[in-house]
């Protein structure tokens, strides 16, 4: 389906669950505008941290109405020693002092993190401003791994008139394991199944199918796919496959026959992080194809990350699928 199409769907889904969703960055007029036009849009609560007096300062420069829009400042939060004390409780065995632990709950990313570990929030969207490593620091030793779940990675969103895929990792893992690999997959099938409503067909990529080649770098997916059939045997999942034999119907047919995936997936998990970063933008670039992401899967609760040169359409179009998902 047409990205606006999956879009307006996927907000349209967020809006019946009555959902919150935290922007920590008010310092980042982006995220401001952002904040006004989920508002307005109406798909979910919305809570923007810092300064209450200088966010509404900016919202009336930029000529927005913050109508709807919780902010909170996390140094006068009546929730700051609360929170100051579980980020301790989670972090002593690192040697953290009551005081760091305060400190570091002052920051938005952590403040906004803690919101989304103790429920005051379904998910948060940041990284307007903060690097990927602070986001990603931040939602690592507050909100936590799913357990079961040994890896943070991403998706995206590969959506073309007919179809969307999901692509992983493209974003975050460099060189997964066997067991990341699997990992991976399952969480990417779970979020392909939230945000499209289709049944995700899982392939595990490599430049092989079905024993067409030997090379310990096929090893991987092998390996992989075992593993996800015995944690998610309710999955369809199949490898090792060529990415043609992965998404062309004759081709799937002529080189996996008694595959349920082959030709048919939408899932598409590939080895390492070089072929997912490379293949997501051929498609996107030569391909035509529209990139929704990355989505940062494989936390407890969605804790999102965006890049610097993000749009205000992208903040609002994250915090979306970071509700849905939640």
């Amino acid at each position: 389906m047409p990205e606006l199409a999956l879009l307006k769907q996927i907000r349209d889904k967020a809006a019946q669950l009555k959902r919150t969703v935290v922007l920590p960055e008010s310092h980042d007029d982006r995220v401001i505008q952002a904040a006004a036009k989920i508002a307005e849009l109406g798909f979910g609560s919305v809570v923007t941290l810092g300064d209450e007096d200088a966010v509404h300062a900016s919202a009336e420069k930029l000529g927005v109405k913050l109508t709807g829009v919780r902010v909170i400042d996390p140094k006068k939060s009546d929730r700051l020693s609360d929170f100051a004390n579980v980020y301790f409780n989670l972090r002593k065995h690192k040697g953290i002092t009551v005081e760091e632990a305060r400190e570091t709950m002052t920051r938005d990313l952590y403040f906004g993190a803690m919101m989304v570990r103790e429920g005051m929030a379904d998910g948060s969207v940041a990284g307007s401003t903060a690097s990927t490593g602070d986001v990603m620091r931040a939602g690592i030793t507050t909100v936590g791994l799913k357990e079961g779940v040994s890896i943070v990675s991403s998706t995206f969103l590969m959506v073309y008139p007919e179809i969307a895929y999901s692509f992983a990792d493209c974003a975050v893992v460099p060189n997964p394991d066997a067991a990341q690999l699997a990992d991976i997959a399952i969480s990417t099938a779970e979020n392909h199944e939230k945000l499209t409503g289709e049944e995700p067909l899982v392939a595990m990529l490599s430049f092989s199918t079905k024993g067409s080649a030997k090379h310990e770098l096929i090893d991987k997916a092998l390996e992989a796919t075992k593993i996800v059939k015995e944690k998610r045997p309710d999955l369809k999942v199949d490898g090792e496959l060529q990415f043609d034999a992965a998404v062309v119907e004759k081709v799937g047919k002529r080189k996996a026959p008694e595959s349920d995936v082959a030709g048919r997936a939408n899932v598409l998990v590939f080895p390492d992080l070089q072929a997912g970063n490379i293949g997501y933008k051929i498609a996107q670039r030569l391909g035509g194809a529209e990139a929704i992401g990355p989505v940062v899967q494989g936390l407890k609760k969605p804790y999102f990350d965006l890049s610097r040169g993000c749009s205000v359409d992208d903040i609002v179009n994250t915090a979306a699928i970071a509700l849905l998902t939640a």
